[in-house]
């Protein structure tokens, strides 16, 4: 079954994983065909059994290869694909635009929560297990702490800007 794999905070604050590496790792766990995108933790492989089971031996190899713990979430093409179009936000900018594709939906109380996180001028709705956001200046300058707001939410995420996941559309040959 062909998978979007997205690893958390990679390539930032020390956490250093090439992606030949990683597309290593990936065909040592039984994926056919990794391919990887940029160099932040983005890959497309057909994974084999349980995609949930396969994103756990994931996380475990790659602390096993590299020293650190990163979540793993993945998705099929399709959810990528309608997570695009889903995004609610009108698009000023694709690089300020995001989703952030979390571990699982967030429960009605953390979406309640949540909403004490200040925002100013950027934007944030959750649809299912995928968090969208909008920066009025780009996420560098935001307003918006994301680590808070996913925090109050109770679920771990990582995000992508629209440009990175109609890229990895692309690359999963789903258009």
């Amino acid at each position: 079954m062909i998978r979007v794999l997205l690893i958390r905070a990679v390539n930032v604050g020390g956490a250093t994983m090439p992606m030949g590496e990683l597309r290593a790792v990936l065909s040592e766990l039984g994926a056919a065909e990794p391919r990887t995108y940029l160099a932040s933790g983005n890959a497309v492989a057909d994974v084999p059994g349980d995609p949930a089971a396969f994103d756990r031996a994931l996380a475990d190899a790659i602390e096993g290869r590299f020293g650190f713990r990163r979540d793993v979430v993945s998705r099929t093409p399709h959810e990528v694909a309608d997570a695009l179009v889903a995004h609610p936000f009108e698009v000023l900018d694709p690089k300020y635009s995001y989703v952030s594709f979390l571990v699982g939906a967030p429960s009605p109380d953390g979406i309640a929560a949540a909403g004490d996180v200040p925002t100013g001028e950027d934007r944030w709705q959750v649809a299912g297990r995928e968090l969208h956001l909008r920066f009025a200046v780009g996420m560098g300058h935001a307003t918006l702490d994301t680590d808070r707001l996913h925090r109050r939410l109770g679920v771990a995420g990582t995000a992508r800007n629209l440009r990175t996941v109609r890229a990895l559309v692309d690359l999963a040959g789903h258009a």
